[in-house]
């Protein structure tokens, strides 16, 4: 044998023994590294469930939650000072009544026997128009305590509304994301398949691998955010299960005008206002009638002499006591005032907010759905080029990555639209 052949002999053993001490055993051991890192992660992961229920309807959703919510405390408080206003208004007289025993002797002066007994009945007298003026407050009262209810379940429902579309948003990535890890571990298999036939370099199969772990990392944090989407909304509604609809129509209301929370404000101003006028005719102190009955028996008499009496009680200096009752009503009216100016800012706001949020994520909804159509062809086409070698794995990796984002645009998107239009009808005050 030539030297020659020699050495073509020797590269060629050191050629294959380079190949079995390196290409092999990074393929055996690099094959099973995503395999096992999921095991670990899916080990101990925190799950939250809701069982999905198409019987149960968003207006049961709501009431529940409504019930359940920390300002019924509050609620129910404001009811009794509306049962106090009625009672304080239906009573026969404007304050309580008094009594007064009075008895007077001269054992302690000259002792002669004198004795005095006297008992006075003191009878407050309405005021005109103030039985009418306290009858207003609790009537007022009691229809302020009514829009404040309804104020406060549309507040509520609000929040439900938030919830829950943050919920379907969280639980669509999440499904995106379970979809990309399969095509990445897919993509991940096929390409180490192309490996061990010689088609493709190792690089390659170390770029699939880092997809997969980056498309698993992704799959962890949607799942997270899908845990605590679930969470706030068993925090906020007390339930284990969801409806299987929630999307609402559009409201044909334009305005914020029959909203329960802008009735709130003038409901409250009206009743500063009437308080303020009864604090006009409260302001002065009450006629008293004082009725009285008395015994008196001289000195060295043994006979006592009874008689009866009345006596009226008319109070003066009105304004000094007056001012600070008057004072408190007018403040009372100016930060109703002040709350129904400061509301009406913010609703005029969230209304050109609402209309032109659901404008926009219309427009952008048509945009995405373009997008992902041609996303999808994209990568379509790109995975059957580098099926056919014509072209690289980098390559392929961007279009992929393209189409995610457009598919996660395009899922993201679609609900936007319903959330906008649930907003919509929060701020014109709808209940779902």
């Amino acid at each position: 044998m030539s030297i020659f052949c020699r050495y073509w002999l020797v590269i060629a053993f050191s050629a294959s023994l380079f190949n079995m001490l390196h290409a092999e055993p990074m393929l055996i051991e690099s094959a099973p590294v995503s395999l096992s890192l999921s095991a670990d992660i899916n080990q101990g992961r925190h799950l939250d469930t809701l069982k999905v229920n198409p019987n149960l309807r968003l207006s049961e959703v709501l009431e529940k939650t409504f019930i359940r919510n920390p300002m019924q405390s509050t609620l129910q408080s404001r009811d009794v000072w509306v049962a106090s206003k009625n009672t304080l208004a239906h009573a026969m007289l404007p304050s309580a009544p008094a009594m007064s025993v009075m008895h007077q002797n001269d054992a302690l002066g000259g002792g002669r026997g004198e004795r005095e007994w006297q008992a006075e009945l003191e009878l407050p007298v309405w005021m005109p128009s103030q039985r009418d003026k306290r009858l207003k407050v609790a009537d007022v009262g009691s229809s302020t305590l009514t829009a404040s209810r309804e104020s406060l379940k549309l507040q509520v429902a609000g929040l439900l509304r938030d919830v829950l579309w943050s919920l379907a948003l969280s639980e669509s990535q999440l499904v995106l994301a379970i979809n990309r890890l399969k095509v990445a571990n897919q993509l991940q298999l096929d390409v180490e398949k192309r490996f061990l036939a010689g088609e493709v370099p190792k690089t390659d199969v170390m770029l699939t691998q880092q997809e997969s772990l980056r498309a698993e990392q992704e799959h962890l944090r949607a799942e997270a955010e899908v845990m605590h989407a679930r969470h706030r909304y068993y925090v906020l509604t007390g339930l284990k299960e969801v409806p299987a609809e929630f999307t609402e129509q559009q409201s044909t209301l334009s305005d914020y005008q029959q909203s329960p929370i802008w009735l709130e404000a003038q409901s409250k101003l009206n009743l500063a206002q009437t308080e303020r006028e009864l604090a006009q005719v409260e302001g002065r102190e009450n006629l008293q009638v004082l009725l009285n009955m008395r015994s008196i028996k001289g000195a060295f008499d043994v006979a006592a002499n009874e008689s009866v009496g009345v006596k009226l009680r008319i109070p003066f200096g009105g304004d000094t006591r007056a001012a600070p009752i008057k004072a408190a009503a007018e403040q009372v009216v100016g930060n109703a005032l002040s709350e129904q100016a400061a509301l009406q800012y913010t609703l005029e706001t969230a209304m050109h907010e609402a209309e032109h949020n659901l404008e926009v994520s219309r427009a952008e909804l048509v945009l995405a759905s373009q997008q992902n159509t041609i996303a999808d062809e994209s990568v379509r086409l790109a995975r059957k080029a580098f099926q056919l070698g014509e072209t690289d794995l980098v390559s392929l990796l961007r279009v992929q990555a393209r189409a995610f984002e457009s598919e996660r645009i395009f899922a993201s998107q679609k609900i936007q639209v319903q959330w906008d239009v649930a907003r919509y009808n929060q701020t014109v005050g709808v209940l779902p």
